[in-house]
Parts: C-alpha cells; structure tokens; sequence
C-alpha cells in the first residue's frame, strides 16, 4: 500500500472555518492595537437575538487564523457572543514570541468588557491551549511578579501591561506547549546542525536495525531505545538553545562596543563593522524535525490513531522537507516558542495557575497530540477543582471529518457536550 507524502486531510483540517450555514448572526472586523502598539485583527460574532452578550469565548492561536472557528456557528446559535482573536504572528511564527502574545491577548480581553461583556471562557485549540494557560498565569500574578525577561534577556513589558484573567477555559485537543512537542519530534540523530544529512545511525529511529519496519506497518523500538533516543533528543534542543544565546550575544556585545568609549577612536571601517554586527538579525535553520517515535510505534502513549504525523503519514521522508515545525526561526523565537527547555508557554509551569473552570478534551484520533503525553498530562497539571476530561475516540485533531465522512459527526457530538457544560457554568 503506497502511502502519500503530505497528508491528504492536513490542509482540510487546518482549513480553521465555520463549517456549515449558520442564520442570524452579525460578524464585525475587529482592528485593535496591543499595549505595545502592535496592530491586531480579528473577528466579532454575535447572535442577531443576543447582539450586546454577557457571556463571550474567545479562540486564539499562536499563528493559525481563528476568526471563524469551527465552534463557533453552535456558540452562537446558543447565543453566546464569539470572538477570532487572531495575534501578531499569524501564519508566521519564525520570530513568535509567546510572551509578546500574552499582551495582544490582553488587549482582546479588554475590548470584550469594554462591550459590556461580564464572563470570558478561553478556547484552546491545539496551541491555544498552552498559550491560554500561560495567559492564565501571568494575569493572575501581580505585575511586580511578572515575567520581567523574555527567554532571550529583553525585558518582556508583562509588568506594565493591564491583564484580566479568563472565568473558564477549554483545552480542545491542546498540546503541552510547542517547546513540548519540539522535545518530541526533534531527530536527534542530526550530528551537525550545518551538514543536517550527515547521521548517527544508532539514534536514528528510521533504520530498520534500531526497530523502523516500513510504513503503514507499525514499528516496535525496545525501552533501552527510547530512554536513548528521548535522552538525545534533549540534549540537542540543549544544543540549539545553545546556538541561539551565542548569536544574541554576539549582536548584544556589538551593541556595547558602538556605546563604549573606545568607540570613537577605531577606524572607520572597524566601526562600520560593529554597527553591521549590531544590526544583523540572524536566523536559524532548524532541520529534521519529524522524528516522533510515537508517529511508528503506536504501543507508545497507545491510542487509535493512525500512522505518521498530522503532516504526513512518510514522515520518514517528510523529515527531510521544508514543511515542518520549526524549520526557519529567529534566535528568540526558538527560545520563546519552540525550545522545549527554555519556553514560557509550557503546561508544567503555567497549568498549576490555572483554577478556573475547565475541561480537557482529547482527540484519539490525533496524529500529534497523545492522551498521556499532553491531555491527560494538562488536566493532571491544571488546579481547577470544577475540571473534566472527555475523550473523543474517533475525533482527528481538528475534529474535521475524516476522508470519505458525511458531515462533521465528531465536531456534532463534541458540541452537544460542550454547550451543555457552558450553559450550566455560564449562563446568558
């Protein structure tokens, strides 16, 4: 059985839309400035019986467009007011800086209030999951106690930035943060970051001697693998975290030299060289990020999903495409966002401030979110006392439909469940 290299459903199921007609409904563009100036855009939805409603949800992602999330036709139907809060680094998240993230929300949760709303609930879908749980966090922190750094050492403004935490919060098939899943699929058989081609076979996970069979047949790696391999995984985010401190404080360094006193007195071209160290703004290839030994061996955090990745089900061959996690990032932005050792926007530190209402719900059928890995994993974490957990066993990570499927029957089934537990927590 041949297998295709992309996804047939991966561009169906990031297609973030409403997914069937939904009447009455009033949608307004909303064009607001964060705290710190950076323009943001996004859609408000309301029903056309309920224009002016207490109760709001919010949807944000990192970078996917949530301006007509596939929630949202049931929400308003049930009369709750919608809003696509889409951030900075939409579709571009090479420089996404997690903290910077936080204030556009913030500014989004003001403009809620400020239309009479009283109560917020955060929709986080896949990596709006842990981005909500870091908001969560910081706004629930007095400003003195902010993060005052970003993971790169510029200050990160938390502290002068008014935050109004949420009242509830959904993880819909949510991660544990990118930095997470960056610790999971990361070949850590790369031996040089610059030649990404050259291998250490005994790390790596696509060669039949370490266990590999050839896909769709699933794979079975022996535990004293896997230690090795999630070891070594580890140690070259360390690396790569590494690279990028070297490269900010070479451009940081620069910055000191042009403000020195000896400045002056070098020759220009010395100077000239200085201000073009202090200018550059460098970026990071970061190669052969599809080596999650959970996309061939489903006896790992088992569940019934399918093989290979939400990108592909060749994720032995995808693993050397462009088209991955990471490819492309700024020093900070690999720090911020994607380094699972030096991220904010991880579960294990933000989840203990999150004690609002909640509920976890898993995909089973996701390709890249695992029951144990992340949702059971996020609803241990959270503090929350009212919290549930469902388990959608058929759903995809999108709850799109399945290729060849009539309607979305699992997005029907999880809405069916979900109005239900917001109507009992927060009436309109």
């Amino acid at each position: 059985m041949a297998l295709r290299l992309l996804s047939k459903t991966y561009w169906r199921g990031t297609q973030i839309r409403f997914r069937r007609p939904v009447e009455g409904v009033i949608g307004e563009p909303v064009a607001i400035d964060a705290q710190d100036g950076a323009r943001l855009h996004g859609n408000w939805w309301v029903s056309a019986r309920m224009p002016k409603p207490r109760v709001a949800v919010i949807a944000a992602h990192p970078r996917v467009d949530f301006s007509e999330h596939h929630t949202f036709p049931d929400l308003l139907d049930a009369g709750y007011g919608c809003l696509g809060a889409n951030l900075r680094s939409l579709n571009n998240d090479a420089d996404c800086l997690h903290e910077k993230l936080l204030i556009d929300i913030a500014a989004y949760m003001d403009w809620l209030k400020q239309r009479g709303v009283e109560k917020i609930v955060l929709l986080g879908n896949s990596g709006g999951g842990s981005l909500f749980a870091f908001y969560q966090s910081q706004a629930k922190t007095g400003p003195g106690e902010r993060l005052a750094f970003l993971p790169d050492g510029r200050p990160s403004f938390l502290d002068r930035t008014e935050m109004m935490a949420g009242d509830g919060i959904v993880f819909m098939a949510a991660h544990a943060g990118q930095g997470r899943i960056m610790n999971e699929v990361i070949d850590p058989s790369v031996i040089d970051e610059g030649d990404p081609l050259r291998t250490d076979s005994a790390l790596d996970m696509y060669d039949p001697a370490n266990g590999f069979l050839e896909p769709p047949a699933w794979s079975r790696y022996q535990p004293e693998f896997v230690a090795r391999y999630r070891a070594a995984q580890i140690a070259r985010v360390r690396r790569i975290d590494d690279m990028a401190r070297a490269l900010i404080a070479d451009v940081v360094k620069a910055g000191k030299r042009r403000e020195s006193d000896e400045f002056s007195s070098l020759r220009p071209d010395a100077q000239r060289d200085i201000r073009r160290r202090e200018a550059f703004e460098p970026m990071m290839l970061v190669y052969r990020t599809m080596a999650n030994l959970h996309y061939a061996d489903n006896s790992l955090d088992p569940s019934p999903r399918g093989y290979g990745s939400l990108l592909s089900p060749r994720t032995d061959l995808m693993n050397f495409q462009r088209l991955g996690f990471a490819r492309v990032v700024t020093p900070q932005g690999w720090l911020s966002t994607w380094s699972g050792l030096s991220s904010n926007a991880d579960i294990a530190k933000t989840g203990p401030g999150v004690t609002e209402p909640a509920v976890v719900i898993n995909a089973g059928r996701d390709l890249d979110v695992y029951p144990n890995t992340h949702s059971r994993l996020i609803f241990d974490t959270i503090r929350s006392v009212d919290k549930q957990y469902w388990n959608f066993e058929d759903a995809l990570h999108y709850f799109e439909a399945a290729e060849g499927e009539e309607g979305n029957p699992t997005l029907d089934a999880l809405m069916a469940k979900l109005v239900p537990w917001l109507e009992e927590r927060f009436p309109l």
